[in-house]
């Protein structure tokens, strides 16, 4: 079957917000593929809405938009979100799957930019990168900062296209990877793990840097705090898996944090003992601090044409970095992650 003929079933998983699958959807309904397509009416593309046993369903707004998407609403009991998109999987009739969050938008060309990637060096599993859009609030765009900025992540989230990891926010593949080694396995890390199967069974996954979305991610700094320190637990969680898994560069947060509480308690120490508290050679231990500050606070402002927003970046770069950190520290000492469902650590 050629790239031309391929049809890409899109899975949404979804517990109660009907709100964010009403932006989804109607970002998916403008798509520059459905105007005009060699694609018949549905573009080339299918869209499965799974509601995970929401108390806030999803099915009206679904039947809204059944007029210009092929799109299809199932329900079932609440299990997490790694069996719902295996759910959605295994009821949809494409040839390659599309995986979103539901606080994603995707741009208006996502679906044909993800074909002329299949065509110019197909992939049996790629991932996109994402970014925050001019309407997402300041909150959100801070967010989105210190999520992708090379001083935070060292852009690990977008760097080289041959050792990308997919995430499932924005993550392709091909049914024949599905039916060979399955879909996403109950545990945090869900996107990463799976990345590593696909891998291991002898497919190649890539980077397509066209193939964005507008990710919303959370709305607030504490749900933010709480879902970076589960990343930092998963992170630790896939070393027992493999050892490679687990890389230098992913110990930067846990290093961050034993650093700057070394740094104040240096600053502490001067400050109450001896001459250093008089001549101020307690604040020589706070300089890194203050100049990485800086630097953050310089690029988010400069990037986002916005003060406020980069003053807000830099407490958001902190609470990445610090949530992180402390929750690779947590797994490292305590390996409670091990013992918990996906959905119970990310409450």
């Amino acid at each position: 079957m050629g790239v031309d003929n391929i049809l890409f079933s899109v899975i949404v998983p979804v517990y109660n917000r009907p709100d964010e699958v009403d932006e989804l959807l109607a970002s998916l309904a403008v798509q520059t593929v459905l105007r005009g397509s060699n694609c018949g009416k549905s573009g080339g593309f299918e869209v499965v809405i799974v509601d995970d046993g929401s108390t806030l369903k999803c099915e009206n707004i679904c039947n809204e938009y059944a007029k210009i998407l092929n799109i299809r609403y199932f329900f079932k009991p609440n299990s997490g979100r790694s069996e719902t998109r295996n759910y959605g999987i295994e009821r949809a009739t494409g040839d390659y799957f599309i995986i979103f969050d539901s606080d994603c938008v995707i741009p208006p060309t996502y679906i044909d930019a993800v074909r002329a990637c299949l065509k110019a060096d197909y992939s049996d599993c790629y991932g996109g990168p994402d970014n925050a859009d001019a309407s997402f609030s300041n909150t959100q765009k801070a967010i989105n900062y210190a999520m992708t900025s090379f001083f935070t992540t060292g852009g690990i989230r977008g760097g080289k296209a041959n050792k990308f990891s997919p995430r499932s926010f924005n993550m392709g593949f091909s049914r024949k990877v599905y039916e060979k080694i399955g879909g996403f396995n109950n545990m945090i890390a869900e996107d990463i793990e799976l990345s590593y199967r696909i891998k291991q069974a002898g497919f190649r996954t890539t980077l397509y840097k066209n193939a964005f979305v507008y990710h919303k991610r959370r709305a607030s700094f504490s749900k933010m705090f709480k879902q970076v320190r589960t990343f930092g637990k998963g992170r630790v969680m896939l070393r027992r898996i493999d050892h490679s898994l687990l890389k230098i560069i992913h110990l930067l947060p846990m290093a961050f944090v034993l650093g700057h509480l070394l740094l104040l308690g240096l600053a502490a120490g001067f400050a109450v003992f001896g001459s250093a508290a008089i001549c101020g050679v307690w604040r020589l231990p706070l300089l890194p601090v203050a100049l990485y500050i800086l630097l953050l606070f310089t690029d988010a402002a400069v990037r986002n044409k916005s003060v406020k927003i980069g003053l807000m970046a830099v407490v958001a770069s902190y609470i990445q970095l610090f949530g992180y950190g402390i929750g690779m520290l947590g797994e490292f000492f305590t390996g409670n992650a091990s013992t918990k469902k996906q959905e119970e650590l990310y409450r």
